[in-house]
């Protein structure tokens, strides 16, 4: 089927938060957040959709992976049930402040390492 469109409402201290988490787990890393590659996904239910990639310098080699794992607000799944059905319409959606971080190096075998906030 198609995909719907929808705006996601980000509360206002969600964004401080994930910025702070990004920054912690990339402190380690040889080139720093520069050599992340961004995973943006949205959980809806026991699924993760997919909303976006980004390499966050494209001029520097990717040396780890962050899937940032945002959560809908809990309180609105009656209202968002038919978001991933077909048919085109415009939804506006409500993030809730709750979001994990799930981090890969990509030139080590280490284990994945997941952030819950």
């Amino acid at each position: 089927g198609s995909k719907r469109c929808s705006r996601l409402l980000m509360p206002t201290q969600l964004l401080a938060q994930v910025r702070t988490e990004l920054l912690r787990l990339a402190c380690s890393e040889p080139c720093g957040l520069r050599g992340a590659l961004l995973d943006l996904c949205v959980e809806h239910g026991k699924a993760c959709h997919d909303v976006g990639h980004i390499a966050v310098d494209p001029t520097v080699v990717p040396t780890f992976q962050l899937t940032l794992v945002l959560r809908l607000d809990s309180r609105l799944w009656p209202k968002i049930q038919g978001l991933f059905s077909s048919g085109p319409a415009f939804t506006p959606l409500k993030l809730s402040t709750g979001f994990r971080v799930i981090k890969k190096k990509l030139y080590s075998s280490e284990q994945l390492l997941i952030e819950e906030c």
